[in-house]
């Protein structure tokens, strides 16, 4: 097959760390090279002085004529434009998320798409594959009720869009992916206090099948978090994704052979408690979802986190800014 040839789109924080890593799966990986990376940011190519053999580009065009698969780890704001051109160019796209700034772009983003051809494209949506949340995959998960916290202190990155796009997307993305029903109404409440920006936001997500999931995210906390509880008939999962860990109480009307983990009979009953602590292997998220993603386009299997999932996830996460909006307005008029 044709060797996939890699270009990364911005060389930050989030770009240095898809270097080392696609660098490492280009010496695993049969048939996959980092060829070269492109910044409008010059200066920032001297933090990859120790990759002799990438190619630093002077203009995004030059990199796209000489690659077929580019990772956009760019601001927010950019991202349809880069897209729209390495798109016309028939190159898959790892795209981080939220997937573009506006809706609109995002439909002309599913367009551009459907016409591009044996195109595949990930959105980076990491916390798919944060270990914690793998280490549950296998239960039969029916969520009934969903609550969580992402709780982040205040960092000037990422401030070029809400709370609710930096850091709550994860957890909507992670929810719609687990009910797997259309959401039927959305309440919010959101404040800007270190920036333009909402900075803490709190929603309240209905979904047609009665699932009902209450999300908070922060970047202004002294304390981090990032913890998701799932309730669902007889049984209750805890996901940690900042201490990779997760737990899960189950019960039995009687005692069930298959159970892992601790019994804990129920006096008077024959109802049993079981509570297991599921195996967290260490992996690297990153380095995961870049894999399957260069899978995919090896094999033509859909990526884990489509094009479809990223724009699902920014129709919630900017209803959501509109309901947090609309609060805020409500208080001034009072």
């Amino acid at each position: 097959m044709e060797k996939i040839k890699i270009g990364i789109i911005g060389c930050g924080h989030l770009g240095k760390m898809h270097i080392k890593n696609l660098s490492e799966l280009s010496d695993e990986m049969d048939n996959v090279e980092l060829h070269g990376v492109f910044d409008s940011d010059k200066e920032k190519y001297s933090s990859i002085a120790g990759y002799s053999n990438i190619v630093r580009y002077e203009s995004l065009d030059e990199l796209l004529e000489n690659i077929n698969t580019a990772f956009i780890i760019t601001p927010t704001s950019t991202h349809f434009d880069i897209a729209e051109k390495a798109l016309s160019k028939g190159i898959n796209l790892f795209i981080e998320k939220p997937v573009t700034a506006e809706l609109s772009d995002a439909y002309k983003l599913r367009e551009l798409y459907k016409n591009a051809g044996n195109v595949i494209i990930q959105i980076g949506h990491i916390e798919r594959f944060n270990p914690a949340l793998l280490s549950v995959e296998s239960l039969n998960l029916k969520p009934m009720f969903i609550e969580s916290h992402r709780l982040a202190s205040f960092n000037p990155r990422g401030t070029d869009v809400s709370v609710i796009q930096d850091l709550m997307i994860h957890d909507i993305d992670i929810i719609l992916n687990l009910v797997k029903s259309k959401v039927s109404s959305i309440d919010a409440t959101g404040v800007a206090i270190l920036t333009k920006q909402i900075d803490i936001a709190n929603a309240r997500i209905k979904f047609e099948n009665g699932c009902v999931a209450n999300i908070t995210a922060s970047r202004i906390s002294q304390k981090k978090m990032r913890k998701m509880r799932i309730f669902q008939k007889n049984a209750y999962i805890s996901v940690d994704f900042q201490e990779n860990n997760s737990e899960v109480f189950r019960l039995t009307e009687s005692e069930d052979s298959t159970a892992r983990g601790i019994k804990m009979p129920i006096p008077g009953t024959k109802n049993i408690i079981y509570y297991d602590k599921p195996e967290i292997l260490e992996s690297n998220p990153m380095k995961i979802e870049e894999r399957k993603f260069l899978e995919c386009i090896k094999t033509g299997k859909t990526p884990e986190v489509t094009l479809e999932d990223g724009i699902q996830a920014l129709e919630v996460a900017l209803e959501i800014i509109k309901k947090s909006e609309e609060s805020i307005g409500k208080v001034v008029e009072n």
